[in-house]
């Protein structure tokens, strides 16, 4: 039962497997486990990032493919949402009509993308990408009259939603399910192509595989998976804007939560993005009691003051990369 659900996909080492469990499980109780607004608004973030990081592994671990516009996708999923909610009655038709159309303006944008930009080479097609995502960012901020600008849009969700449990729910559901979907994808023979492409491209090309078909099918997945994402954290927020889904430094975290989870795994997305958004919220009150534990003692407590999270974010980043250039997930399969 639990390999047809994981696809064949087994974690195949122990630690790892009681690692996902604890993820799992502390995710499916987060309400009742952790009481507190603050609490449950990061297992939110971890459920969504763990699926926004997978969509974003499907392209950069499993096909090769070096994308800056991924945050692109995920902010069409909260202005879809948005933008709809904001010139409808908050109902369940206004929810579907803003999905529908994100997932189509989504579908749109990575077919063309991937059509004409996967032709070149890798840097040149990730410098495209930075530019159609660049473009993206500033077309949102101008159109005020319809995204908001730079105050983006707040807007009140149907009353079933209303709830903070409720909404959870939803989002922890959608992004389990939609995880699942993508590690079916990479476990299918599809994926095995998407493998093969990454490794050896010209060699798959000479056995008869259209790379650039199914490296342009891959971003269209990776972007559709990224703006469901983007419409499941703007109903948690019940606001979106530049700075929550098109901001560059979000970009810059899913390709951190990648490296520590371990390219080329769907685990890893989920490892890597429950350490970095935990690490993101609680590191700073950590340090705070570690500084006020050393206090009397030379130079140790200015380097452990809070608003220095950021260097110890950093030096943790290294050491992962130094001691797991795997990633966490690769080294434990090991």
């Amino acid at each position: 039962m639990i390999r047809t659900i994981l696809s064949g996909d087994l974690p195949r080492s122990r630690v790892l497997a009681a690692l996902l469990l604890g993820v799992f499980l502390c995710l499916a109780a987060a309400p009742f486990l952790f009481p507190g607004t603050r609490s449950l608004d990061v297992a939110a973030r971890v459920c969504v990032f763990i699926l926004l990081v997978a969509s974003y592994d499907l392209l950069l671990g499993y096909t090769g493919i070096v994308s800056f516009a991924h945050t692109m996708f995920f902010g069409i999923g909260g202005y879809g949402i948005g933008i709809a909610v904001a010139r409808m009655e908050a109902s369940w038709t206004a929810l579907a009509v803003g999905t529908a159309a994100a997932l189509m303006v989504s579908l749109v944008l990575s077919f063309v993308i991937g059509l004409f930009s996967l032709r070149v080479k890798a840097i040149f097609f990730a410098m495209i990408t930075l530019a159609v995502a660049s473009f993206f960012a500033i077309l949102a901020s101008q159109l005020s009259g319809i995204t908001g600008g730079e105050d983006g849009i707040t807007f009140r969700v149907p009353e079933a939603l209303r709830t903070r449990v409720t909404a959870y729910y939803l989002v922890f559901a959608g992004s389990a399910l939609l995880f699942l979907g993508l590690l079916r994808v990479v476990n299918s023979p599809f994926g095995r192509v998407l493998l093969a492409i990454r490794e050896n491209e010209f060699r798959a090309e000479a056995l008869g595989y259209r790379t650039v078909i199914y490296r342009t099918v891959a971003n269209c997945l990776g972007a559709l998976a990224a703006t469901l994402a983007g419409v499941m954290y703007a109903l948690w927020l019940r606001y979106t804007g530049p700075n929550t889904t098109l901001d560059f430094s979000i970009m810059i975290d899913i390709l951190l939560m990648v490296v520590i989870g371990g390219m080329g795994t769907m685990y890893g997305a989920a490892i890597g993005a429950t350490l970095f958004v935990v690490a993101q919220n609680y590191l700073q009150d950590l340090m705070k009691l570690a500084s006020d534990a050393t206090k009397g003692l030379p130079l140790l407590p200015d380097l452990l003051h809070p608003d220095r999270w950021l260097l110890w974010l950093g030096v943790l980043f290294v050491v992962c990369v130094y001691y797991f250039p795997a990633g966490i997930v690769g080294r434990l399969r090991r």
